[in-house]
């Protein structure tokens, strides 16, 4: 039986790693199988990759050469780690995957969303989400919350323009793709988010 695909996104300092360890705990106490993956990155080559997108001694990158890579490694992580897993039936939960492209490189790097759809569209080769828990907060929430950016990642530090224009291109995606968007209000205590997202999951089918 083929396993869930369950991806995670949100603009940064959303809460996805405290929510991601919450779920993981949740299916260790059930019994449920499951890989934990991220993006970019993931598998041998696309960490490499990785290096190189949130490195900030790479600022000259361009968007187009930026979404390129994104894609690259996205297609060696579903190749290698995610449709492996699911063909085995196992659980997959990955820390972003295509709808970041679509927020950052589609409409906050201004390549536009049909672009950059196009361009991951290869690269997953028909393997998208069954579900995309998607943390509905504000990137001046976010921010707030977390105590700014991250000196030492080229994207966190791209300004709040940048993160209030990739909050838009969420939005967009979670308007394009209904069927698995899965928008949770984020604005409560991490327990109540973390509940939220187990109800939403459950409603779903992907949860028993």
């Amino acid at each position: 039986m083929k396993g869930k695909f369950i991806t995670f996104e949100g603009c940064e300092g959303a809460g996805k790693s405290k929510q991601i360890k919450l779920l993981r705990e949740y299916l260790q106490r059930n019994n449920i199988k499951y890989v934990l993956t991220r993006e970019p990155g993931g598998a041998v080559l696309s960490e490499k990759i990785r290096e190189i997108l949130l490195s900030s001694d790479n600022a000259e990158i361009t968007p187009v050469t930026e979404a390129l890579l994104f894609a690259a490694a996205r297609a060696q992580h579903v190749n290698d780690v995610i449709k492996p897993s699911l063909e085995q039936g196992v659980l997959v939960l990955c820390d972003r995957f295509i709808d970041s492209s679509l927020a950052y490189q589609g409409v906050a790097n201004g390549l536009g969303f049909d672009y950059v759809e196009q361009i991951n569209n290869r690269a997953i080769d028909g393997c998208y989400p069954d579900a995309t828990i998607f943390l509905k907060i504000t990137p001046e929430e976010a921010f707030s919350r977390k105590g700014g950016a991250d000196l030492n990642d080229r994207i966190e530090q791209s300004g709040m323009d940048f993160h209030k224009k990739v909050y838009s291109g969420y939005l967009t995606a979670s308007k394009v793709y209904t069927d698995r968007f899965l928008p949770i209000d984020c604005s409560g205590t991490v327990m109540e988010t973390h509940n939220k997202i187990i109800n939403a999951l459950k409603d779903k089918g992907i949860l028993p």
